[in-house]
Parts: C-alpha cells; structure tokens; sequence
C-alpha cells in the first residue's frame, strides 16, 4: 500500500493500492448463512452473492479505530476529517462463484477521487476498485463509491414514486440482525448498532440499516424468484437510509430480455436502487 499521510490533498490517495488473502472459512460462511437465515454451505459450495463482504476484512486494534467505529482515516483512504463516511454504491460483475473453505485474494485500488456540491454542502467521493481472485482466477470484478459528506441533518424520506413490483420480500431490521451484520462483516460503524452515537452525534432516528446488507437482500429475492438465473452484472446506489426497526419491501421486476431492475422502499419512499443482468441456465 502506498499513501502520504502529511498530504493535505486527498487526491494524493489516488492509485494507493492494497492486497489482502482470506481463506473462505466454513465456520464465518455458517455465520453469515445463521444471519440470512439460510442453511450452512459445505465445503467448495459457492458462496452465495454478496457474501465476499464479510470477507477480506483487515483487522485493526482498538487504538487504530475512529471515533465513528471506522478505522481512523489516512491510511489506504484519504482522511477526509469532520466528514461523515458512507458506503454510496457498487458496480459488480461476477465472472465465476468463490469457493468455501478455499484461499482467496481481493487487489484494491483507488481510481478516482472527485469533489462535489451537494444539496447539503461539499461531498468528496472516492471509487475504489476491487479485483477477487481465487486459484489463480478472477472471479468477481468490482468497484465501490464511498463518499465523506459534511455533518447535516440526514435525509429520511424521498418523494418519489415506486413502480408495481413482480416480486417482493419485507424485511424487518431489528436490532439484533444489524448486529449480527455488523459481526460478520467485522463492521464497526457506530451508527449500526450504537443508540446514544447515532441518535446524538449524528442526528438519526435509530439504527441506521446497512447499505450493503440492503444490496444483499436486493440480489437474494431475485435469486429467490428466479432460481435459474446466473446474476452477470449488479449495480446498486443508495437514495437515503433505512432506519429500524420499520419494515422496508425488497422488490423488482424484470425490464428486458436478461435485464431487472431492482429496489428496496417503505412508507417513506424508496431508499436504494439496483440494476441486475443474468442469464437464464
């Protein structure tokens, strides 16, 4: 990894680029499967789409953490400090499954670093590139949009209209589930799971439902509905956060030959939207 710490610029992060080996461990997969609520997966199965998160995760002491839970800022990523740090989105093509139980190695590498004027102040976004091999392989290919937004009030409703669904899955994010996430993806964003910090110091209502554990339900209630689709490419981007423990509709609908459209919303409007290609085995 190469980074410099005294730089001032954030895009001085740009190109760092970082390698991290995992082995795909049956004993994190059964307790990612307990949280989803599905059945353990043996040995060299395939894991299921979007699990890849709760791997590859770097640990890091205690002393090396943030005051929001995230590790502190000027390492691999640029500091962007008094910001708050949001997962915004990602762009995924899956060429072949990762296997259980079998080494495995994620390249990363930053791509981008963009300045912009939003409706609530200045927000710095940062792509990152992530490339997952295992036995020599490429397997899932992916970029992921992380923004650092000035402190302001957040947006909990969105004005506009969902379309007819052709299926749908509702979710209720208790508490207990997000930690649960939050565990298997060694994820210690305060806002997940921490009342006092993110009712106080960062103006929700509750907890604050994880973008990606929101993607992944997304992906899964295709594959539900759909159990002879191979998922080739998932786009997803968030609209405003999901808050529990009020329940939100995982939904989508099928636009063209190969082509879905995806979506998660509640009563207050819709809060992530996703774009889906397969093909049907």
């Amino acid at each position: 990894m190469a980074s410099n710490p005294t730089a001032q610029d954030p895009t001085a992060w740009l190109g760092n680029t970082a390698r991290c080996e995992d082995r795909l461990a049956p004993v994190l997969v059964d307790r990612i499967a307990a949280t989803f609520g599905q059945t353990p997966l043996p040995a060299g199965a395939a894991l299921p789409l979007l699990w890849h998160w709760a791997f590859f995760q770097e640990p890091v002491v205690a002393e090396g953490i943030g005051e929001d839970g995230h590790p502190a800022r000027g390492g691999f990523l640029p500091p962007a400090d008094n910001r708050n740090r949001m997962w915004a989105g990602s762009r995924l093509r899956f060429v072949e499954p990762l296997r259980v139980d079998t080494p495995a190695v994620r390249e990363s590498e930053i791509i981008a670093i963009k300045e912009k004027q939003g409706r609530t102040g200045s927000l710095l976004f940062v792509t990152v590139a992530h490339r997952y091999h295992q036995d020599g392989r490429l397997a899932i290919d992916e970029e992921q949009d992380i923004v650092y937004r000035e402190p302001s009030p957040p947006k909990l409703s969105l004005d506009r209209a969902v379309s007819q669904s052709q299926w749908h899955e509702t979710i209720t994010p208790d508490p207990v589930f997000l930690f649960r996430y939050s565990a298997v993806t060694f994820n210690a964003h305060r806002i997940h799971y921490d009342w006092p910090y993110v009712t106080e110091a960062e103006g929700y209502p509750g907890l604050v439902v994880h973008g990606p554990l929101v993607a992944t339900l997304l992906i899964r209630a295709f594959c539900n509905a759909h159990p002879n689709a191979r998922v080739d490419t998932f786009s997803f981007r968030g609209l405003r956060p999901l808050v529990a423990p009020k329940p939100f509709d995982v939904c989508g609908r099928i636009e063209s030959t190969g082509s879905a459209r995806l979506w998660a919303h509640n009563d207050d409007g819709p809060a992530q939207e996703a774009e889906l290609t397969f093909t049907e085995i």
